[in-house]
């Protein structure tokens, strides 16, 4: 008889039912996480001088978008599993079963935050360095869905910090079911890589590495967003080789190994070429009082970019006394005076406790 002294246990199930309705844990996951990215994306927005609740707005469009991206992306690697013979198409719309693809619900996801960023007047690279360190963070809380489901891990593996798997069937019926069913004999089928925590601390740091850079370098233009992809990528690579999960093949390399270090090359290449935009955006932000642009925009975001004001003069001050004419594109002649918020001090940008 195998005895496992140091291994960690499965949950016994992943979904619950409340009467009629299923509760399931991945779904809860993936809340949970969007709930704090919007709350952690927010503080720093603030503090970077845009107005509360801006993030929020964004997210109505861009969470849809994100998990219809997610979910095409998926089900378009993952195609054999709903269609063919003996599949069910309609099982491709079944997103409850889990199956959201990272890529696709970044890539449509930001497609819908540029609609609303457009709506708004927010540059768009300033909102998504807001959102980065939040992002990640939301990853790495969506993949103890994963857990909960028994999915997503590797090879075999005698370390101590090995994932236990158990057989999952249905209580009445006793025929197997992996998702929806329950652990009724503890004993491992197997004990594996538990490749979903290798992942949710690699994002855990990746946020911390961010954070950490955007103090330090004042980043902006995007290149906080660049960063958290870039490293995303970076772990994403070597745990996606770890895994046994059957998953669509390219060049003989699972997918998303090819899509890791394309991505990352096209996050390092523009994290580079963006350098060159200079520093850190200021939101300029409407008079307090209320007062609107020509178009009513009162809540319209206007970048000033370093260096491209006279000597002795700023951008805050030339706006802050209604002298606009140099302003970034997008803003007409006529515009009242506006109250330019500076960018915070580089040790403050929301991401204190308790802040």
């Amino acid at each position: 008889m195998t005895t496992y002294l140091a291994t960690i246990p499965s949950p016994d199930q992943g979904v619950w039912q409340l009467g009629p309705i299923p509760i399931r844990a991945y779904a809860l996951c993936i809340i949970a996480g969007i709930v704090a990215a919007i709350w952690w994306g927010e503080r720093r927005w603030v503090a970077r001088g845009g107005l509360k609740g801006e993030v929020t707005d964004i997210a109505v469009f861009a969470v849809p978008f994100g998990l219809v991206g997610g979910r095409l992306y998926h089900v378009a690697t993952d195609y054999h599993k709903y269609f063919g013979e003996g599949r069910n198409p309609l099982e491709a719309l079944a997103i409850w079963n889990g199956g959201l693809g990272i890529w696709g619900a970044i890539a449509l996801g930001g497609v819908g935050a540029w609609i609303a960023c457009r709506r708004k007047g927010i540059p768009l690279p300033a909102m998504a360095d807001a959102l980065a360190p939040g992002i990640v963070l939301a990853q790495a809380i969506g993949r103890l869905g994963n857990y909960f489901n028994q999915e997503l891990y590797g090879g075999p593996t005698t370390l101590p910090w090995g994932l236990e798997i158990y057989e999952r069937v249905d209580p009445d019926t006793g025929f197997k079911d992996e998702l929806g069913g329950v652990a009724l004999d503890h004993t491992p089928i197997d004990v594996v890589h538990p490749t979903f925590l290798y992942e949710l601390l690699w994002n855990v740091g990746v946020a911390l590495l961010i954070v950490w850079a955007d103090r330090r370098f004042r980043l902006g233009h995007g290149r906080v967003f660049a960063l958290y992809v870039a490293g995303y990528t970076a772990g994403r690579f070597w745990i996606e080789i770890m895994r046994v999960d059957p998953a669509t093949q390219v060049f003989g390399m699972r997918i998303n190994v090819i899509t890791s270090v394309l991505v990352f090359l096209g996050a390092v290449a523009y994290f580079v070429l963006a350098a060159k935009k200079g520093d850190r955006e200021v939101i300029v932000r409407p008079d307090p009082d209320g007062e609107q642009d020509d178009a009513g925009g009162a809540t319209a975001a206007r970048k000033t970019g370093a260096g491209k004001t006279g000597a002795g003069e700023t951008g805050a001050d030339r706006t802050a006394t209604g002298d606009t004419a140099d302003d970034t594109t997008g803003d007409t002649a006529g515009v009242p005076d506006r109250k330019t918020v500076p960018d915070a001090d580089p040790a403050d940008h929301g991401d204190k406790p308790g802040q």
